[in-house]
């Protein structure tokens, strides 16, 4: 059965049931032990195959070691309980994870600009967060005391195109109106990239025209916008209108193994409680491989948060992510800076910031 939905709200998330949290991990069990499926196929559904993670190192440091015994750290999470690329999250506490590892989450659904969530990290009203990378390197510029511990996953943002409106390839878009939720969006920045390296410049050749979040798909269907850019649940939901396309999303083809949600943390936290730090990122990984393994128990505990869509819809859209890729030390770093060079094309990150350097300094190795 399905969790009765949550409504989000811009403040702490109360956690669930003790009858419900049992529910969860009974169900979470059974998944595990059933054998990994696919619904539809790859190429026709835009679906990734789950591999066989048993033998990934991060399954092995996870799955070590006990319950964790006396008080649990308590640690504040800030996330965005409508975006699915965070399930990693819920996953973590109705599954124990962050209690194995020694940890009391209580979560803040954080509404406010990028620029007041890293503030609240880098203050301690939060002690973490998870983000789009996309959405998180231009505050970072400007020198927030917040730490980058590990990739969480790729994929979940999608660039959608009026099938009437022949907006059906990237070059066909030249000249076109995209829809967007705001100028600085992370499915603008990274299809502004996909289109500049194709020879069309976003700034010039491409108009985009911001509209209320849950109205971009009426944008296009009036057709004031010939596109639509932006994250799932909601672009994987209008996909399935038969008068869109997809026509590209963040794993499509250079991009297929890149990141796109990351895990930072309090700058403080780190430094002074290392170990603090090691488990929630450790937890959060180990929570990760869990989706990929079992979306269809992530997107029921997600759905228990108020996630749009049904637990199917979900589980489809998980499966479509990268869950099961959480890129570490030297090639989180290189994707970091690969983002930084990039945006300097589109003129999002000042052309004077040196890549590398930006990257070792908002990067925290703190799991070796």
């Amino acid at each position: 059965m399905t969790p009765s939905p949550r409504r989000p709200r811009t403040m702490t998330l109360p956690t669930l049931p003790h009858t419900r949290r049992r529910f969860l991990a009974r169900a979470g069990a059974l998944g595990l032990a059933a054998p990994l499926g696919l619904v539809g196929s790859p190429s026709s559904a835009g679906l990734l195959p789950v591999p066989d993670l048993a033998g990934a190192p991060i399954c092995r440091v996870a799955a070590a070691g006990p319950a964790a015994s006396g008080a649990l750290r308590p640690i504040r999470l800030a996330w965005n309980a409508s975006a699915i690329c965070t399930a990693a999250a819920p996953v973590a506490k109705e599954s124990g994870v962050f209690a194995r590892h020694g940890l009391d989450v209580e979560f803040v659904n954080f509404g406010g600009s990028t620029e007041q969530l890293l503030e609240a990290i880098a203050t301690g009203k939060a002690d973490a967060g998870i983000g789009m990378a996309l959405r998180w390197l231009k505050p970072l510029e400007q020198g927030f005391d917040v730490k980058v511990t590990a990739g969480i996953h790729g994929g979940c943002m999608r660039l959608l195109g009026a099938t009437s409106a022949g907006a059906t390839s990237l070059e066909a878009l030249k000249g076109k109106v995209i829809a967007v939720s705001d100028q600085a969006s992370p499915a603008k920045n990274f299809f502004s990239l996909l289109l500049a390296k194709r020879g069309i410049d976003p700034e010039r050749e491409v108009e985009w025209r911001v509209y209320p979040m849950d109205l971009l798909n009426l944008a296009v269907e009036k057709g004031e916008a010939q596109a639509l850019a932006d994250g799932d649940p909601r672009t994987f939901l209008w996909a399935k209108d038969a008068r869109l396309s997809e026509i590209a999303n963040n794993l499509s083809a250079e991009y297929h193994d890149r990141t796109c949600c990351i895990l930072a943390l309090r700058g403080s936290l780190v430094r002074d409680e290392r170990p603090v730090a090691a488990a929630l990122t450790r937890a959060l990984l180990e929570a990760g491989t869990r989706v990929a393994h079992d979306p269809g128990y992530a997107a029921t505990v997600y759905a228990g948060y108020g996630g749009k869509g049904s637990v199917d819809d979900l589980a489809a859209m998980l499966r479509s992510h990268t869950h099961h890729h959480h890129p570490l030390g030297a090639e989180l770093k290189q994707q970091i800076a690969a983002y930084i060079d990039e945006l300097k094309t589109v003129k999002v990150i000042r052309a004077r910031t040196d890549a590398k350097q930006f990257a070792e300094r908002v990067y925290a190795d703190v799991l070796s």
